[in-house]
C-alpha cells in the first residue's frame, strides 16, 4: 500500500498519519512502482490532497481512495482527471454548511481523529500548531514576526514551555523565535503532533480540521491562533456556530491561559459523529486491497 500526503500541509499530514495507524497488516510501500519506477505499483493507495499523484496512479490501473483533508469552504474539494478514485472528505457532521456540490460516491468521513483518545495523566505546557499552507506570503510574514512571538513568549510565561510545530517556513519561523527561552520550534512533517498534544497542557492552533478533531477527540481546551486565509477564517466562523472555541486575539487575556476551562465539546454531544472516520478509511483501503475496482 502506498500513502501519499503533503508534507507542507499540517491537515494532510495529520490525516494520512491517523488513518495510518489503522492500517494493520498491511505492508507499505514508498514508491508509486510503474514503467520507471522502483517495483511494481502498489496494491492500493490512500493519496491526501495531491492531484497529480492521483492520476499518476490511476493511470497506472491502482486503486485510490483520494482524501480532501482539510477545509476547503466552498469550493468543491475534487480533482479534474481523478473520477476513478474512490473520493472522501474529511468533514465533521457537526461542522455547520452549507457545503458545494460534489460528485455521485462521494463521501465524508466524519471526524479523523487520532489513535490515541485519551491525554497523558501528568500535562505540561502550550502545544502550538501552525499551518502556514495556502496562507499569502506577506500575511504569514506580518503573523510571525508580530503576533506569534508574543503569543509563544505568553505561552511560556503561563505554561513555562512552548513548543511550536508548523507545517512551512520552518526557519523563518525559528528565527523569528529565537532567543525565546522555554521555546521550541518543529518541522510537523518530522514530529509526532498527536503524541505531543497528548502532553501539553493547552493548544493554541491555528483553525485547521486536524487540530479541531485533535481537540475535540480528546475533549480537550481549544484556541484558535487569528486565521491568516480566507479558508481559515471561513473555519473559524463556521467551528464557532457549533462550539465556543476562542480566539487569540489578546496574548494577555487571562481565559485563553485556563486549562480548567470549560469543556467546548459538550455543545456537540447530541450531535451524531462516532469519531471513527479514519478507521472507516482504512477499513475501504483493506478491502481494495483484496478486492481491487
Amino acid at each position: 500500500m502506498l500513502l501519499v500526503s503533503r508534507d507542507e500541509e499540517l491537515d494532510s499530514l495529520l490525516a494520512g498519519r491517523r488513518i495510518a495507524a489503522h492500517l494493520g497488516e498491511l505492508e507499505r510501500t514508498g514508491t508509486e512502482g510503474g514503467p520507471g519506477g522502483d517495483g511494481p505499483p502498489p496494491d492500493v493507495a490512500l493519496v491526501c490532497d495531491d492531484d497529480a499523484a492521483t492520476r499518476r496512479l490511476l493511470a497506472l490501473g491502482v486503486p485510490v481512495v483520494r482524501l480532501s483533508s482539510g477545509h476547503r469552504g466552498t469550493v468543491t474539494p475534487l480533482a479534474e482527471g481523478a473520477e476513478g478514485a474512490l473520493h472522501r472528505v474529511h468533514r465533521p457532521a457537526w461542522l455547520p454548511g452549507p457545503w458545494p456540490a460534489t460528485p455521485d460516491g462521494t463521501r465524508t468521513t466524519g471526524v479523523l481523529a487520532p489513535a490515541r483518545m485519551t491525554r497523558g495523566r501528568r500535562r505540561s505546557g502550550t502545544l502550538l500548531l501552525l499551518s502556514l499552507w495556502g496562507v499569502p506570503a506577506g500575511d504569514a510574514d506580518a503573523f510571525t514576526s508580530g503576533a506569534l512571538r508574543q503569543l509563544a513568549a505568553e505561552a511560556v510565561r503561563r505554561t513555562q514551555r512552548c513548543e511550536v510545530v508548523c507545517d512551512m517556513r520552518v526557519e523563518s519561523v525559528r528565527d523569528t523565535l529565537e532567543g525565546l527561552d522555554g521555546v521550541r520550534v518543529r518541522r510537523a512533517a518530522d514530529t509526532d503532533v498527536d503524541a505531543l498534544h497528548a502532553d501539553a497542557e493547552l493548544l493554541l492552533a491555528t483553525p485547521v480540521l486536524g487540530a479541531v478533531a485533535l481537540a475535540q477527540a480528546r475533549r480537550a481546551p481549544l484556541v484558535f491562533l487569528p486565521p491568516l486565509s480566507d479558508t481559515q477564517r471561513d473555519l473559524a466562523d463556521r467551528v464557532a456556530r457549533a462550539a465556543p472555541v476562542p480566539l487569540a486575539a489578546d496574548p494577555g487575556n487571562p481565559s485563553l491561559w485556563d486549562p480548567e476551562k470549560p469543556d467546548p465539546w459538550s455543545a456537540l454531544d447530541g450531535i451524531t459523529d462516532d469519531l471513527r472516520g479514519a478507521q472507516r478509511v482504512a477499513r475501504t483501503l483493506r478491502q481494495l486491497s483484496l478486492a481491487p475496482l
